[in-house]
């Protein structure tokens, strides 16, 4: 390994750790499906694997997404800074941390049973396509957003040891949202993408990105009160299904002009939807009778 860690600035940078609200995204769907499937009370050790490992996957996923993009990002405005750009970081570096980030991933899970190391791998090739997607499909956040969930079907194979149907409407509904979230995130970038050739759901939507973003949001929705519905959970999951629909207004109304700065703040604030949803889950167990 050429990992200088005196570098480690960079470093930091290259896995954003600087910049948490990946880690927060990633980790709300996390939450709810711990808190779903243990109705309410996840064990302490499994809950703490997966914290460790949404931090870990997602620095890994971010690394290896500039790795991918380091002959574009200096082309986009918004990522002219990045280390690989800047040379702070060289690539064949960014690949042994990246390397470095699945391995203690790849401990971490070996902490949790082995049908759940199984689908581990499932998660592993899901972050390391994402990155290389949007030079074949205008469809990158649906792939991201099959990456982002799969910690749902893990969380409850890693607490119940099988996986229920009506997870796919957790899965399905994270799915959803993730691609509203990052199609926000891709309308900033919309202009220098077409210029320099990559796809995204922001260019595929065209005109129609509003309305399809907020079909997604309404999707994820009646889907999280179907999974209310099968599980009888009580008015606090609806309630923080509420605050969450509320947030998705806020969003639609601020992002009306399609201003890069206001799709971004939108983009930035779906962290409060995801805790709005955890808090729901997590009341509506808290409170039975």
């Amino acid at each position: 390994m050429q990992l200088k860690w005196s570098n480690k600035a960079a470093y930091w940078r290259l896995a954003r750790a600087d910049k948490p609200i990946g880690i927060y995204l990633l980790l709300w769907p996390t939450i709810w499906a711990l808190l779903l499937a243990s109705n309410g009370y996840p064990a302490w050790d499994i809950t703490l694997v997966f914290i460790l490992g949404v931090i870990v996957m997602r620095s890994a996923g971010c690394v290896i997404n500039d790795y991918a993009d380091r002959n574009i990002d200096g082309k986009v405005a918004r990522t002219l800074n990045r280390p690989l750009v800047s040379g702070d970081v060289t690539a064949r570096e960014a690949l042994e941390l990246f390397a470095l980030l699945i391995l203690i991933a790849f401990v971490l899970v070996l902490f949790l049973n082995w049908q759940t190391v199984a689908l581990s791998f499932v998660a592993l090739l899901l972050a390391s396509a994402y990155p290389f997607m949007k030079r074949y499909t205008h469809l990158p956040q649906v792939v991201l957003g099959a990456a982002f969930s799969w910690s749902i079907p893990m969380a409850f194979m890693a607490t119940q040891s099988n996986l229920p149907a009506w997870i796919w409407l957790v899965y399905a509904a994270n799915l959803a949202w993730t691609v509203a979230y990052d199609t926000q995130y891709a309308i900033v970038d919309r202009d220098d993408d077409i210029d320099v050739g990559v796809k995204s759901t922001a260019i595929l939507f065209g005109r129609y990105d509003l309305l399809i973003i907020a079909i997604l949001q309404a999707t994820t929705i009646f889907l999280l009160i179907e999974v209310g519905r099968l599980l009888q959970l009580n008015m606090f999951f609806y309630g923080g299904l509420t605050g969450a629909f509320l947030l998705f207004c806020k969003q639609a109304w601020n992002t009306r002009k399609r201003e890069p700065q206001a799709c971004f703040k939108a983009f930035l604030q779906n962290h409060q939807v995801g805790m709005m949803i955890a808090i729901g889950v997590a009341t509506a167990y808290w409170t039975e009778v």
